[in-house]
């Protein structure tokens, strides 16, 4: 992280602008503070050769897996307290994809001019769909793309050929989480690995969340009668109606921990979102 850091230093007085991808089922503990930082006060970037900021475009990724009332309150709450423009994609439609380029050359500082491209620098954390967002723009297969975080392991440089040059940029996380609700976050959406988590930890903060949040939903999939306050009892309920045992009919936490979260993750449990504007400082 600190390297990635000490090269986005380096990088960003060449960028005109930056991209920054966030999940948008947690666009709070997948942002990185330190980005604002960053590009922020660059010499040369205000007119006359001042100091000024790289303009902000803020993604939020996968909002066809978000609830998209809370994915509405966050794009008005960075707007608020950032300045960034927002919008809400899914990097799999062409639609949302055929619209950045627009964007990016209105927000730029600097025009095309000369014929010397457009430099756009995409940051984001790892496992949020930098690579995808890349290849999509290109329309064509030129970085890897892979649902395990850190499939970016170095900087690369896209030609468009449309007058934009894509910086991609390895996965950055903060360089200290803020408590453990950005890190359960993180580890639920998948991007720290699995390797480095407790499944059944994870399901438990899963299982809280959904009952509190989204409890007609989680009724639904599993097919529940009711909604046990102990998510453990609740985690053992679904073991049992998903067959999730082992010899004896005992049920096996870990494996009907491994379907809550892989069910969370590809959107079967509805369109989730695991915190909202208000959610971030509260403290479940």
């Amino acid at each position: 992280m600190h390297n990635t850091r000490q090269a986005l230093e380096a990088l960003m007085p060449s960028c005109d602008v930056v991209i920054e991808l966030l999940d948008a089922r947690l666009p709070n503990a997948s942002s990185n503070p330190l980005l604002d930082e960053l590009r922020r006060n660059i010499p040369g970037k205000a007119p006359h050769g001042a100091h000024g900021d790289v303009p902000c475009i803020t993604l939020l990724t996968k909002a066809d897996l978000a609830d998209p009332k809370t994915t509405k309150a966050w794009q008005d709450h960075l707007h608020d307290t950032r300045g960034v423009k927002t919008a809400a994609v899914n990097l799999n439609d062409k639609q949302d994809i055929k619209r950045l380029p627009k964007l990016v050359n209105r927000l730029a500082l600097k025009k095309n001019r000369h014929g010397k491209p457009l430099r756009v620098m995409i940051v984001g954390i790892p496992n949020v769909g930098k690579s995808t967002l890349v290849n999509a723009l290109r329309g064509k297969r030129v970085a890897r793309v892979g649902d395990e975080p850190a499939v970016t392991k170095g900087r690369q440089e896209v030609n468009l050929g449309n007058g934009i040059v894509l910086v991609d940029t390895p996965g950055i996380l903060w360089p200290k989480l803020e408590g453990p609700r950005v890190g359960l976050c993180l580890a639920i959406s998948g991007a720290i690995k699995d390797t480095a988590t407790d499944y059944t930890q994870l399901a438990a903060a899963v299982i809280t969340w959904l009952k509190n949040n989204y409890p007609n939903e989680l009724q639904a999939r599993y097919k529940l009668d009711s909604l046990d306050p102990d998510p453990a009892e609740l985690l053992e309920t679904i073991g049992q109606k998903r067959g999730c045992l082992v010899a004896g009919g005992q049920v096996d936490p870990s494996r009907t921990s491994e379907l809550i979260l892989r069910e969370l993750r590809s959107g079967k449990l509805g369109r989730i979102s695991l915190e909202s504007p208000g959610s971030i400082h509260a403290t479940e």
